[in-house]
Order: structure tokens, then C-alpha cells, then sequence
């Protein structure tokens, strides 16, 4: 039978006997078909304009369209049979069916097709019946239907509809339209599985598609007895870039960035990273996440000079109009598959706390999880939630660190240090103390406390006749706004503390040296009560940028400057670089760490202003601290420095 009497039965039936040929034509009048007779064959140029390779979203995904499995469920052969014969010839590849409804349901089960054509009128188990029952199955639910049937009931049509029919035509039905709707389906198809498996932003595969392909590498890789490796790509500071200049900007970084770690990742594909035919691949995460899962390494370290690739890829420079250029780098946290972590979920928490640690020790690096971390994690937890009790406990208490003239040892000011007695006998301070408390939202509690037991020493030394020296107080701005910041020290000024007494030393401005307005109008409003303002921590925690983006009165050179200064000549001409900087700008600056007398000599030698260390004495509490180094004359006690 040709193809044309075969899809369209136009032609007539060979001369024969009438009294034979009039049975056979009753019985097909009987069989509802599924084109209607009279149609002419299609030509070449209309078959390929509906084919599946003719889609209305041109996208690299749609080139699997002629590959997507095409299952039909009716009861009838002869239009199952008309319906493949019509679908090949337009591209389609992959044809299925049955004409026993019973077994479509579980057939499906075992291979979902692209697009089920549907026949709602069959004995046994109906159309309406198959619908829902796919409603009810989590995977089939998904598979999009088209129903193809004779009957005209109104009703029948809505109710298939209200089972998830996605559309509906009736019998017979114009191939040229059938076609169309079933291109049209499954690219409508293929876009909701694209966009349920790939970020919006940028276009990369998402957490979803993640965790699927993630849990096939690492099954194959367990079979083939191979290791690989898990890398969590984080962007250094992108809350404050959104803070600073807005949400857009953030996305407008987000995009950049994907595309330089994309660019970098396909360079890796078909190298000695992958594995067969699977090569690394990158995801875009929550927030400020990327991921690629790195399907094979031959050691721990034979992915270094790929990861210092993607770091330095990763590093863009960013710039809004009317406002200063911004250099904004990524961190990694690496974890390697099987060793430190045989599932995904296992996997992506070490990445993580690697990932962590890396940002804790400074942006632009990368750490391999090692189990201390898990540790170190577990600790920080159990002393997170301690903390919140330990004020009500009075186990935190303020200690009082001189801070002298290093030309006569004369003492000008005090450094407030926070120390946690914790009940196992251990003492947690410093920085330390700080962030621990900025991981568990205590550090507006920690410095309210911090500002209330300044003004109650305060206060007890001048009713003791002594005169107060000013304090400088820790803050971070890590998650903490200086309008915040702003309300805290004016309601402890407000209860009493006096401003000229009180020191803010700031860190963790961020990384897009820009205030808003209202952070600049907090900064005037501390500044003419009398509140002074330091940079702490400065060449580590803050720098120069940050002088440019506070009006400060003080900067406090990071500890680590001062260590081996005898006979380092790197640190000697930094810390002598900075002293200058601050004197040019007029500013106070203050050596930390000078621990030993060798530091304190060359820092005397080179003209240095102040310092403070354990060479002056060890922090005390606010009686002690009175008695050694406060006096009722107004005249600050000195220590000997020779």
C-alpha cells in the first residue's frame, strides 16, 4: 500500500465484485479514523515545516526534539498504525503504543515519553482513567498529553482539561495541525525542563540539576574506583556590592562572573579532569555560590592549577558611573570524592565548611576540607549557643589594655578586650570572641553590653577621683549597619557614657567603598558628639580605600606587621610605609602585637607614635587597670621602657 493510500485512504478500492466490496466498506465506515479521508500527502516543503527541527524557540536543547519518545495509547490499531507512518515521515524518531489501555499506565512508568496522544474513548480502562491516574504518579504527572478523540460532550473535553490534558483535538484530525500541536508541546515541554533545570540569572545549570548529576558522577566514580573532586565557588562581599549599589548591579556581577568560570571550566573539557565522556561542570547555586564537580583527579593536588585558574578568571573589576571602580574576588572550598565524601549531600557540606574557612582567612584563596573542619564547626555550634547565656551568667568579662607614647611610655588611651570565661575553664577573647558572636547574631547584644559596662567603669573611676582615659571598643560592620551601630552608642551616651571617652575601632567595612546616605549621616552624627573613629586591624581588615570612604581619627596597624619586624625587612618597610601614610594624613597611628622589646625598640628608633602589646603589661579588669595606671592628679602614670 502506498504511503498515501496508507495515512489518508484517499484512493478507491481496486474494481472487484460489489457484493464483496460493500461489507468491507460497512465495517470501516464503523472504525472511527484518526485523518479524514480526501486529504492529499503532504508535500516535502509543508513536512518540513512542521517538523520537530522548526521550533519557535530556537535553543541548543531543541535539537533533541526529533530524539523525544512520541507514545500513543489507543484501541485501535489502524490509527496508531497511521499516526507513526505520519510522524516518521516528519521527523520523529521514536514512536511507542498500545492498543490495550490497561497497560499504558505501567508502560510509561518504565520509559516516560516526551508527549503521550491520548484516546479518551476505550473499553476496560478509559482515557479519563489513564489522565488520572499519570495525576497521581509524581513522575507522570509531568508528561504532557494530548487528547485525541471523537466525542463532542463539552463535559468530557473540561474534564480531561482538569486532569492535565494539555490540549485537545478531535477526530479526525488534520495531520498538518497535529503536527504543529505536537511541536508546539514539546518545545513548550523542553523550555519548562530547561528553565526548571538552569538559573534565570545566568543561565547555568542550577541546585536542581546539581544534585541529580552530582549523584551520577558520584556513582560512577565509586563503580570505576576514581577520584574527583567538589569545588564551591563563593563571591567575596557580594551582600555589600547589593547594599551599596543595589540588587542589579549584584546580578549585573553574578552574570560576569558566571561567564568568565564557564569560559574557564569548558577549556577543561575532554582533559585529564574528566572522565570519559562526563567533563566538568559548572552551577550556579544560591546566591552567591557557583559549583563544579570535577569528575576525576589523579591526587589532592593535581586540581591546583585549575583552581588558581578559576580564581584568578573569577577576579573582575566592576564599575557603576559615579562611583569609584571595585575589584571583586571569589573564594573556593574543595572537597575530594571519595575521601571526604561518598554522597552528595556529605560532599557539598565539606565543600562548604572549606569553603567558609577559606573567606575566614581572607578573600581571594582556597582551602581542601580537612576533618578539623567538621570539628572546628561542631565547637563553634555548641559555643554559639552557650553564648547567648554566658552574658546572663557574667561569664564575659571587660579588661582594659594600656595603650602608651612609645617615646616616653606615658600612658594615652585604653584598648577594651572582651574575654569569655567559659565553664570548662577555657578563656576565649579578642577577635575571636568577635566572631563568634557576629556568626550568632549576638554582637548588638555583645556591644550594648560592652558600651553599659564602659559607662559603669567609667563612672566608678571618676567617683573615685581618677580621670578616665579614652577606650577604644571593637565593632564589626560585617552584619551590622552604622546606623545601627549609631542608635546603640547614642542610647549609651544617652544613659550616661561620655563620648569623648569612647573609641569606635570598625572593621569589616566591605569591599565596595561606598556609604549610604544614611551611614554617612550616622558617621557625622558620632563624629560631633565626640565619638573618635579608628580603622582597626588596618593592612588586613581594612585599608587605604577605607580611609577614603570614613573620615576617621585613627588608624591601628594589624598585629601581624609587628611580628619578626626585628628581621623582617618586608614588614619593617610596610610598617614604615604606613606610619608615614598616617602622619602625611595627620591621622594617630597605632602599632598592635609589640609583644617583645626588640619590636618596641624598633619602633622607638623610627620615630613611631603609640603601641600597645604585652610589653606594657597584660589586660586587666576596670580595678586593677585604676590602680596600676589611673591617677587623681590628671596625669597619666608611665612605664619604664628602658
Amino acid at each position: 500500500m502506498s504511503m498515501k493510500n496508507f495515512l489518508f485512504k484517499s484512493d478507491p478500492a481496486p474494481a472487484s465484485d460489489p457484493e464483496k466490496i460493500e461489507p468491507e466498506l460497512d465495517a470501516l465506515a464503523t472504525v472511527p479514523t484518526m485523518f479524514a479521508p480526501g486529504e492529499e500527502k503532504l508535500s516535502q516543503q509543508e513536512f518540513r515545516a512542521l517538523s520537530p527541527q522548526e521550533s519557535v524557540w530556537p535553543h541548543g536543547s531543541m535539537s533533541k526534539l526529533p530524539e523525544s519518545l512520541i507514545m500513543m495509547v489507543d484501541d485501535e490499531v489502524l490509527n496508531i498504525e497511521m499516526t507513526q507512518a505520519f510522524l516518521v515521515e516528519a521527523g520523529y524518531r521514536h514512536f511507542a503504543s498500545t492498543d490495550a489501555p490497561e497497560t499504558a499506565v505501567e508502560a510509561m512508568r518504565r520509559q516516560p515519553p516526551g508527549v503521550l496522544l491520548l484516546d479518551l474513548s476505550m473499553p476496560k480502562v478509559s482515557g479519563l482513567e489513564i489522565l488520572e491516574a499519570m495525576r497521581a504518579d509524581s513522575v507522570l504527572r509531568h508528561v504532557p498529553v494530548i487528547v485525541l478523540t471523537s466525542s463532542t460532550d463539552p463535559q468530557v473535553k473540561l474534564q480531561a482539561l482538569s486532569l492535565g490534558a494539555m490540549d485537545f483535538l478531535s477526530k479526525p484530525v488534520d495531520p498538518s495541525e497535529l503536527a504543529l500541536r505536537l511541536r508546539n508541546t514539546l518545545t513548550a515541554s523542553a523550555y519548562r525542563d530547561y528553565l526548571r533545570q538552569h538559573d534565570p540569572l545566568t543561565g547555568l545549570p542550577n541546585k536542581q540539576r546539581y544534585r541529580r548529576d552530582l549523584a551520577a558522577v558520584l556513582a560512577s566514580a565509586q563503580d570505576e574506583q576514581r577520584a574527583g573532586a567538589l569545588l564551591l565557588v563563593g563571591v567575596d562581599a557580594l551582600g555589600r556590592v547589593n547594599d551599596a549599589l543595589g540588587r542589579a548591579s549584584g546580578d549585573h556581577l553574578l552574570q560576569r562572573i558566571g561567564k568568565r568560570l564557564a569560559s574557564c571550566v569548558q577549556t577543561e573539557a575532554g582533559g585529564e579532569l574528566s572522565a570519559g565522556d562526563v567533563n566538568p561542570t559548572l552551577y550556579r547555586l544560591d546566591g552567591d555560590e557557583f559549583a563544579v564537580v570535577v569528575p576525576h583527579i589523579e591526587g589532592v593536588h593535581s586540581a591546583a592549577a585549575f583552581i588558581g585558574k578559576l580564581l584568578d578568571d573569577a577576579a573582575v573589576s566592576f564599575q557603576r558611573r559615579g562611583s569609584p571602580e571595585l575589584f571583586v574576588t571569589c573564594s573556593i572550598g574543595v572537597a575530594v570524592f571519595p575521601t571526604d565524601g561518598a554522597d552528595p549531600e556529605l560532599l557539598t557540606g565539606n565543600a562548604g565548611l572549606a569553603l567558609r574557612h577559606a573567606k575566614q582567612a581572607g578573600s581571594h584563596r582556597y582551602e581542601f576540607f580537612t576533618p578539623r573542619f567538621t570539628q572546628v564547626a561542631q565547637s563553634r555550634l555548641d559555643l554559639s549557643a552557650e553564648l547567648r547565656r554566658a552574658i546572663g551568667r557574667d561569664e564575659i568579662e571587660l579588661l582594659f589594655e594600656p595603650r602608651v607614647e612609645l617615646a616616653s611610655g606615658k600612658l594615652l588611651a585604653a584598648q577594651g578586650l572582651l574575654r569569655w570565661n567559659h565553664s570548662s575553664g577555657r578563656a576565649i577573647d579578642g577577635d575571636e570572641l568577635l566572631d563568634l558572636a557576629r556568626g550568632s547574631e549576638m554582637n548588638v547584644a555583645l556591644i550594648e553590653w560592652v558600651l553599659d559596662r564602659l559607662r559603669l567603669s567609667a563612672g566608678k573611676w571618676r567617683a573615685s577621683g581618677l580621670q578616665p582615659v579614652p577606650v577604644g571598643i571593637g565593632a564589626s560592620l560585617a552584619n551590622l549597619p552604622l546606623t545601627e551601630l549609631s542608635h546603640l552608642v547614642s542610647a549609651a551616651i544617652a544613659g550616661g557614657l561620655e563620648p569623648r571617652q569612647l573609641t569606635l575601632e570598625l572593621q569589616h567595612l566591605g569591599g565596595d567603598h561606598r556609604l549610604h546616605d544614611a551611614d554617612e549621616k550616622a558617621i557625622v552624627a558620632l563624629r560631633r558628639k565626640g565619638v573618635r573613629l579608628a580603622l582597626d586591624r588596618f593592612g588586613s581588615i581594612t585599608s587605604v580605600a577605607d580611609v577614603r570612604l570614613i573620615t576617621c581619627d585613627e588608624i591601628k596597624v594589624d598585629a601581624s606587621f609587628a611580628h619578626q619586624v626585628e628581621n623582617n625587612p618586608l614588614n619593617q618597610a610596610m610598617l614604615l610605609g604606613i606610619g608615614d601614610f598616617a602622619r602625611r594624613l595627620n591621622l594617630t597611628c597605632v602599632a598592635c602585637g609589640v609583644d617583645t622589646g626588640s619590636r618596641l625598640s624598633f619602633l622607638r628608633k623610627n620615630g613611631w607614635q603609640q603601641g600597645q602589646g604585652r610589653v606594657f603589661g597584660k589586660p586587666l579588669a576596670a580595678v586593677p587597670f585604676a590602680a596600676q595606671w589611673l591617677s587623681k592628679s590628671g596625669r597619666s602614670q608611665r612605664v619604664e621602657l628602658d
